[in-house]
Protein backbone atom coordinates (compact mmCIF):
# COMPACT_ATOMS: atom_id res chain seq x y z
CA UNK A 1 0.00 0.00 0.00
CA UNK A 2 1.47 3.52 -1.34
CA UNK A 3 1.84 5.76 1.82
CA UNK A 4 2.68 8.47 -0.50
CA UNK A 5 5.25 10.56 -2.46
CA UNK A 6 8.94 10.80 -0.63
CA UNK A 7 10.86 13.76 -1.54
CA UNK A 8 14.99 13.20 -1.72
CA UNK A 9 17.47 15.48 -2.25
CA UNK A 10 20.22 14.72 -4.65
CA UNK A 11 21.67 17.72 -4.47
CA UNK A 12 24.44 19.31 -2.68
CA UNK A 13 24.01 22.68 -1.07
CA UNK A 14 25.86 25.43 -2.00
CA UNK A 15 28.36 27.37 0.61
CA UNK A 16 30.50 30.42 0.57
CA UNK A 17 34.08 29.27 -0.48
CA UNK A 18 33.53 26.02 -1.33
CA UNK A 19 35.24 24.38 -4.39
CA UNK A 20 33.60 21.97 -6.93
CA UNK A 21 35.39 21.86 -9.46
CA UNK A 22 39.37 22.29 -9.31
CA UNK A 23 40.72 25.31 -10.60
CA UNK A 24 37.39 27.49 -11.05
CA UNK A 25 36.81 30.05 -7.70
CA UNK A 26 34.55 29.26 -5.32
CA UNK A 27 31.55 30.96 -5.17
CA UNK A 28 31.05 34.24 -2.67
CA UNK A 29 27.88 34.48 -0.92
CA UNK A 30 27.16 37.68 0.89
CA UNK A 31 24.55 40.59 1.45
CA UNK A 32 23.60 42.87 -1.46
CA UNK A 33 21.45 44.73 2.03
CA UNK A 34 21.86 43.56 4.79
CA UNK A 35 18.80 43.38 7.47
CA UNK A 36 20.25 46.43 9.71
CA UNK A 37 21.26 48.62 6.21
CA UNK A 38 17.61 47.93 5.46
CA UNK A 39 16.08 49.35 8.05
CA UNK A 40 16.85 52.92 6.85
CA UNK A 41 14.31 51.84 3.50
CA UNK A 42 11.22 50.76 5.45
CA UNK A 43 8.62 51.27 8.50
CA UNK A 44 9.80 50.70 11.84
CA UNK A 45 10.24 46.67 12.78
CA UNK A 46 10.20 45.92 9.34
CA UNK A 47 13.32 44.43 7.53
CA UNK A 48 14.61 42.56 4.35
CA UNK A 49 17.76 41.03 3.69
CA UNK A 50 18.41 41.21 -0.45
CA UNK A 51 21.68 38.42 -0.85
CA UNK A 52 23.84 38.64 -3.47
CA UNK A 53 26.13 35.23 -5.03
CA UNK A 54 29.15 35.70 -7.21
CA UNK A 55 29.88 32.24 -9.12
CA UNK A 56 30.87 30.34 -12.41
CA UNK A 57 27.99 28.12 -13.28
CA UNK A 58 29.53 24.94 -12.46
CA UNK A 59 28.97 24.70 -8.81
CA UNK A 60 27.42 22.57 -6.63
CA UNK A 61 25.00 19.72 -8.47
CA UNK A 62 24.52 21.64 -11.78
CA UNK A 63 22.89 20.07 -15.58
CA UNK A 64 24.76 20.91 -18.55
CA UNK A 65 22.92 21.64 -21.77
CA UNK A 66 24.22 21.08 -24.87
CA UNK A 67 25.18 24.98 -25.32
CA UNK A 68 27.91 23.64 -23.24
CA UNK A 69 29.37 21.95 -25.61
CA UNK A 70 27.82 23.40 -28.71
CA UNK A 71 27.81 27.38 -30.10
CA UNK A 72 24.61 25.99 -31.91
CA UNK A 73 23.12 23.75 -29.08
CA UNK A 74 20.00 24.39 -26.97
CA UNK A 75 21.03 26.61 -23.60
CA UNK A 76 19.17 26.65 -20.60
CA UNK A 77 16.04 28.96 -21.45
CA UNK A 78 15.51 26.64 -24.67
CA UNK A 79 15.69 23.27 -22.96
CA UNK A 80 11.89 21.99 -22.55
CA UNK A 81 10.67 21.21 -19.04
CA UNK A 82 9.35 18.00 -19.79
CA UNK A 83 12.77 17.46 -20.46
CA UNK A 84 14.28 18.47 -16.78
CA UNK A 85 11.35 17.36 -14.51
CA UNK A 86 9.43 14.26 -13.82
CA UNK A 87 11.70 12.03 -15.41
CA UNK A 88 11.27 8.64 -14.91
CA UNK A 89 14.14 7.21 -13.72
CA UNK A 90 16.68 4.68 -13.17
CA UNK A 91 19.70 3.79 -10.93
CA UNK A 92 22.49 2.20 -12.51
CA UNK A 93 25.11 1.21 -9.41
CA UNK A 94 28.57 0.46 -9.79
CA UNK A 95 31.20 -0.33 -7.23
CA UNK A 96 34.67 -1.51 -9.14
CA UNK A 97 36.70 0.79 -11.59
CA UNK A 98 37.01 4.41 -12.59
CA UNK A 99 35.68 3.64 -15.98
CA UNK A 100 32.10 2.73 -16.58
CA UNK A 101 31.50 0.87 -19.90
CA UNK A 102 28.49 -0.17 -22.02
CA UNK A 103 28.42 -3.28 -20.29
CA UNK A 104 27.08 -1.32 -17.12
CA UNK A 105 24.05 -0.81 -19.05
CA UNK A 106 23.34 -4.21 -21.03
CA UNK A 107 20.20 -4.77 -18.94
CA UNK A 108 19.19 -1.73 -18.08
CA UNK A 109 15.72 -0.22 -19.95
CA UNK A 110 16.43 3.41 -20.43
CA UNK A 111 14.49 5.04 -23.45
CA UNK A 112 12.71 7.88 -22.26
CA UNK A 113 14.99 7.68 -18.17
CA UNK A 114 16.71 9.59 -16.39
CA UNK A 115 19.68 7.46 -15.79
CA UNK A 116 21.35 8.11 -12.68
CA UNK A 117 25.03 6.55 -12.30
CA UNK A 118 25.76 5.91 -8.42
CA UNK A 119 29.47 5.20 -7.86
CA UNK A 120 29.35 6.32 -4.02
CA UNK A 121 32.13 9.38 -5.01
CA UNK A 122 29.67 12.01 -3.45
CA UNK A 123 31.60 10.43 0.03
CA UNK A 124 34.55 12.22 -1.20
CA UNK A 125 32.86 15.77 -1.30
CA UNK A 126 34.42 18.90 0.16
CA UNK A 127 37.61 17.19 0.53
CA UNK A 128 40.93 16.65 -1.75
CA UNK A 129 40.18 13.29 -2.65
CA UNK A 130 37.13 13.79 -4.70
CA UNK A 131 38.87 15.84 -7.11
CA UNK A 132 41.07 13.02 -7.93
CA UNK A 133 40.81 9.57 -9.34
CA UNK A 134 36.82 9.87 -9.66
CA UNK A 135 34.87 7.22 -11.56
CA UNK A 136 33.79 8.21 -15.72
CA UNK A 137 31.80 6.61 -18.48
CA UNK A 138 33.87 5.67 -21.57
CA UNK A 139 32.91 6.60 -25.06
CA UNK A 140 31.05 3.53 -25.88
CA UNK A 141 29.18 4.00 -22.49
CA UNK A 142 28.07 7.21 -23.80
CA UNK A 143 26.92 5.72 -27.24
CA UNK A 144 24.80 3.18 -25.97
CA UNK A 145 23.03 5.60 -23.60
CA UNK A 146 22.48 7.48 -26.92
CA UNK A 147 21.42 4.92 -29.33
CA UNK A 148 18.97 3.39 -26.42
CA UNK A 149 17.47 6.64 -26.44
CA UNK A 150 18.58 7.93 -22.76
CA UNK A 151 16.60 11.42 -21.19
CA UNK A 152 19.38 11.88 -19.30
CA UNK A 153 22.26 11.06 -17.84
CA UNK A 154 23.34 12.15 -14.13
CA UNK A 155 26.50 10.39 -12.10
CA UNK A 156 27.74 11.30 -8.18
CA UNK A 157 31.09 11.77 -9.42
CA UNK A 158 33.53 14.90 -10.09
CA UNK A 159 33.06 14.60 -13.83
CA UNK A 160 31.02 12.59 -15.94
CA UNK A 161 34.05 12.23 -18.65
CA UNK A 162 37.90 11.43 -17.60
CA UNK A 163 39.59 14.92 -17.25
CA UNK A 164 42.39 13.29 -18.38
CA UNK A 165 40.81 13.00 -22.03
CA UNK A 166 40.79 16.66 -23.57
CA UNK A 167 38.25 15.63 -26.21
CA UNK A 168 35.80 15.16 -23.81
CA UNK A 169 34.10 12.27 -25.46
CA UNK A 170 30.88 11.46 -22.84
CA UNK A 171 29.65 15.50 -22.51
CA UNK A 172 30.67 15.59 -26.79
CA UNK A 173 28.35 12.62 -27.41
CA UNK A 174 25.38 12.87 -24.83
CA UNK A 175 24.93 16.53 -25.27
CA UNK A 176 25.56 16.71 -29.47
CA UNK A 177 22.50 14.07 -28.80
CA UNK A 178 20.49 16.48 -26.75
CA UNK A 179 21.02 14.66 -24.10
CA UNK A 180 21.16 16.60 -20.94
CA UNK A 181 23.72 15.65 -17.83
CA UNK A 182 24.14 16.46 -14.50
CA UNK A 183 26.73 16.12 -12.89
CA UNK A 184 27.98 16.02 -8.57
CA UNK A 185 24.58 14.58 -7.18
CA UNK A 186 24.87 13.07 -4.19
CA UNK A 187 22.74 10.33 -2.04
CA UNK A 188 21.92 8.02 -4.71
CA UNK A 189 22.23 5.54 -2.52
CA UNK A 190 19.08 6.40 -1.02
CA UNK A 191 17.04 6.04 -3.93
CA UNK A 192 15.57 2.30 -5.52
CA UNK A 193 17.10 1.28 -8.47
CA UNK A 194 13.43 2.46 -10.23
CA UNK A 195 9.92 3.33 -9.90
CA UNK A 196 10.63 6.66 -9.23
CA UNK A 197 10.74 10.73 -10.62
CA UNK A 198 13.39 12.52 -11.20
CA UNK A 199 14.23 16.40 -11.61
CA UNK A 200 16.67 18.34 -12.33
CA UNK A 201 15.73 22.24 -13.42
CA UNK A 202 17.93 25.11 -13.70
CA UNK A 203 17.22 28.85 -13.40
CA UNK A 204 15.64 29.72 -17.36
CA UNK A 205 19.00 31.75 -18.45
CA UNK A 206 19.60 32.93 -22.13
CA UNK A 207 22.98 32.13 -23.27
CA UNK A 208 24.68 29.62 -20.66
CA UNK A 209 24.87 26.33 -20.78
CA UNK A 210 25.46 24.87 -17.40
CA UNK A 211 23.44 26.06 -14.02
CA UNK A 212 23.34 24.72 -10.49
CA UNK A 213 19.74 22.86 -9.89
CA UNK A 214 18.12 21.22 -7.23
CA UNK A 215 18.22 17.64 -7.90
CA UNK A 216 15.55 15.40 -6.33
CA UNK A 217 13.24 12.28 -7.25
CA UNK A 218 9.85 11.36 -6.15
CA UNK A 219 9.56 8.07 -4.24
CA UNK A 220 6.28 6.50 -3.83
CA UNK A 221 6.51 5.24 -0.07
CA UNK A 222 5.16 1.79 0.55
CA UNK A 223 4.38 -0.05 3.60
CA UNK A 224 4.69 -3.47 4.42
CA UNK A 225 2.47 -5.83 4.89
CA UNK A 226 1.86 -9.16 7.25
Amino acid sequence: MSLGTVLLDLSHTVENGMITYKGLPAPLICDFLSREASKACYSPGTEFQIGRIDMVANTGTYLDSPFHRYSGGKDLAQLALEALAHLDGVVVRVSEGRAVGREAFRNVAVRGRAVLVATGWDRHWRTDAYFDGHPFLTRDAAEHLAGAGAALVGIDSYNIDDTADGSRPVHSILLGSEIPICEHLCNLHALPDRGFRFTAAPVKVSGMGTFPVRAFAAVEAQCSTG
